[in-house]
């Protein structure tokens, strides 16, 4: 069997590639598919599987940034995009010999792909060299797409309370079941959002995503450390408490 996980933010193009793959890869078995970057990198380095097909645009973490992270959390991983983009985009992949498929994705092209990368993985091909030269052509190459402006100020529950909080004023936004626990130096409220909601509405030059269930203010952390565990921590400046990096994570702060 060959382990793959898959990283769609789309519940139904999701679950489509997941049918796809059954019956055009028997062998293959997946592991975790994830619906935005952070769960991706959180599963690649979990599971280290031999396939990863993932999304370019999700939430928070782009397909391309998790692939930037690969060599130091799971580099035997063999990388196919997913993409919806255009004819310009698909050139640079095909320059760069990297595997693609287009949305929606057609039998005869996800037929193909699956042989190439079957003959990459018994031949032990290694993807490092090609996705690099990649990813740095891509980022010369394609504009970001356009982002609303960040988020400013939000509304969030305290008790009895309804609080104006400034977003810079917050130290950083933590998971709690549907919603999201909103941290500042004065103590903590409610946001009736999950927090894969906020990823694409924050500042990315402000706020950073350090597990899947922590986004931390950058101009909030002391130092970034590891423990005797050799676990990620954060020390904030206006909070007592630590925050834990997931190890994928650690990779990004290096990049930094």
């Amino acid at each position: 069997m060959v382990d793959c996980i898959i990283a769609e933010d789309e519940l139904l193009l999701r679950d489509a590639l997941v049918q796809q793959l059954a019956g055009a890869w028997p062998e293959l078995r997946i592991v975790a598919a994830c619906d935005d970057g952070g769960s991706a990198l959180e599963a690649l380095a979990a599971h280290q599987p031999q396939v990863a097909f993932l999304d370019i645009r999700m939430p928070g973490l782009s397909g391309l940034e998790v692939a930037g992270a690969l060599a130091e959390v799971s580099p035997r991983t063999q990388v196919v995009f997913v993409t919806a983009y255009d004819q310009y985009a698909i050139d640079a992949f095909e320059r760069g010999a990297l595997d693609y498929l287009l949305k929606p994705v057609a039998p005869a092209r996800l037929a193909a792909t699956v042989q190439r990368v079957k003959a990459r993985l018994a031949s032990g091909t290694a993807d490092a060299g090609v996705l690099a030269a990649l990813l740095r052509q891509l980022g010369r190459e394609l504009a970001p797409p356009a982002r609303p402006e960040p988020l400013v100020w939000l509304t969030a529950s305290a008790g009895a309370e309804t609080r104006l909080i400034m977003v810079e004023d917050v130290a950083y936004f933590q998971a709690d079941s549907k919603y999201t626990v909103v941290m500042t130096a004065q103590g903590e409220a409610l946001l009736r959002k999950p927090i894969r909601e906020l990823l694409d509405v924050l500042d990315p030059a402000m706020f950073r995503q350090i597990h899947r269930s922590t986004i931390v203010n950058l101009k909030a952390i002391a130092s970034v450390a590891r423990d005797e565990s050799g676990r990620g921590v954060v020390r904030l400046r206006t909070r007592p408490e630590t925050l834990a990096v997931s190890q994928p994570f650690m990779a990004l702060f290096r990049a930094m």
